[in-house]
């Protein structure tokens, strides 16, 4: 891509973005530049992968073409303030931080400053995340191709509209969770018909990973491919039909808005 791309923040999040990024070519190493207050973690993804460091945020402001902001919401605005001197208009700030709008993010650098906010999620940790970016008006149709190149390095991303959001923070961002206590559920269901509880967590976990491909790469309706499933009158759809019973689809959309929600009002 040829840019330096900087990064305040080394967490999790941070580390598994710039893993994606180092092992698809899209930037080298040293082109890499990361503060991170807490030191250990900057250590640590300097050792693990051999990108600069800095010593502040502004510096990493000075010396790369695109900041990402891997920091909690509540650490956004004293970021910006700081870095905002150094912000210039060809440079483009993109922000992870949940809840945090365009306009909030606006509000905090000089005026037209690119701004992009992104709402990542977790399983970018094994370079199958969702992520979903939204941009001002001063970001540029070359701009979305290489930040689109950038989160497509550690999972799958999308351009959406900012007021759908808080949408992904509660569909894809909180997502994860809701599918892990599936996973869990499923395993527990297992275990209670004698399954071991190593065997059944495995069943369980590949079983949903093979079922979100499917769903992928055949571009199949998901009540289409739960039909190829269901026979007439078979275990499956005994399953479905006790699901149904027990508000399964009511009750994972419940957990969808609310998260939604509670987005909002961050």
């Amino acid at each position: 891509m040829g840019k330096t791309i900087g990064f305040v923040g080394a967490g999790n999040m941070g580390k598994a973005m710039m893993g994606g990024i180092v092992k698809a070519g899209i930037a080298a190493p040293q082109e890499i530049v990361v503060y991170d207050v807490y030191l250990p973690s900057l250590d640590a993804v300097q050792t693990e992968l051999g990108v600069t460091t800095a010593s502040n945020e502004k510096e990493v402001m000075e010396k790369a073409d695109i900041v990402i902001l891997a920091v909690k919401p509540n650490m956004v605005a004293d970021v910006l303030n700081t870095i905002k001197g150094e912000v210039s208009e060809d440079k483009l700030i993109v922000s992870i931080a949940a809840g945090v709008t365009l306009e909030r993010l606006s509000a905090n650098v000089p005026e037209k400053t690119k701004i992009v906010r992104v709402m990542p999620n977790t399983p970018a940790l094994v370079g199958e995340g969702m992520s979903a970016l939204s941009c001002n008006s001063y970001v540029t149709k070359a701009d979305q191709e290489e930040l689109l190149k950038i989160f497509n390095s550690f999972g799958e991303a999308e351009i959406v509209s900012d007021y759908l959001m808080d949408v992904v923070t509660g569909l894809s961002g909180s997502g994860p969770a809701f599918v892990y206590m599936f996973i869990e559920a499923l395993a527990d269901g297992a275990v209670a018909e004698g399954m071991s509880r190593a065997n059944a967590y495995k069943f369980a976990a590949q079983t949903v990973l093979g079922s979100a491909k499917v769903v992928l790469e055949t571009g199949k309706h998901p009540g289409e491919l739960k039909d190829m499933v269901s026979s007439p009158g078979g275990t499956t759809i005994a399953g479905v039909k006790s699901l149904e019973n027990d508000r399964f689809r009511a009750a994972v959309m419940n957990a969808v808005v609310a998260a939604t929600e509670k987005s909002r009002a961050l």
